[in-house]
């Protein structure tokens, strides 16, 4: 007869994503997470499989939990232009925000430790960058057909600029003690919208 499971693995998924959030992947040993999760080995093992499994299942996880806000913002009627500018003082904001600062965003953090040498993190990586490029691409293309964005300017090109620019805003507002540096780089990258 098979034993049943004495811990919620979705709560257990979600405890080691935020544990592998704060420290990383290298920086979390398999002791950390039997630790944190205060789930035994065999079992962790068992449910999840390695802790590359783990750190794969919570990277999905995180993409599962995607901002349902951005979406609201990017695709509302009316104007574009005003969303877009709100979702970039916004990003910028909460790189710069004290709470914000000593995590980052779990995708740029992957991004950084990991997708360089690892082709399935960056597959998931790369899924999520598109989903927001997507966002801004297709506000920007509606801006620009209710006339709030010049015709000369590319949507495409300009989605794919916000996007570098809102994970380096990350990564810089991770490390800068300056928040003024990031919300100077979004405001001087909003006035190529103009």
């Amino acid at each position: 007869m098979a034993r049943t499971k004495e811990f919620d693995p979705d709560a257990a998924l979600r405890s080691a994503l935020e544990l592998f959030w704060r420290r990383g992947y290298e920086a979390t040993s398999m002791a950390d997470l039997v630790e944190h999760l205060g789930i035994g080995r065999a079992s962790l093992y068992a449910t999840f499989g390695n802790k590359r499994d783990l750190y794969l299942k919570a990277l999905d996880r995180y993409g599962e939990l995607q901002d349902p806000s951005l979406l609201r913002e990017l695709s509302q009627p009316g104007p574009a232009l005003p969303a877009v500018r709100t979702v970039v003082r916004r990003f910028a904001a909460e790189a710069a925000a004290d709470g914000r600062r000593e995590s980052g965003c779990f995708v740029t953090n992957t991004a950084a430790e990991l997708a360089p040498h690892d082709s399935a993190v960056a597959r998931r990586v790369e899924r999520n960058w598109e989903y927001l490029e997507t966002l801004l691409h297709s506000a920007l293309v509606r801006a620009q057909q209710q006339g709030e964005l010049p015709e000369e300017r590319d949507p495409q090109a300009l989605a794919r600029m916000l996007l570098v620019l809102l994970q380096g805003v990350r990564v810089v507002g991770k490390a800068s003690t300056d928040p003024a540096r990031v919300r100077d780089a979004a405001e001087q990258a909003l006035r190529l919208l103009d």
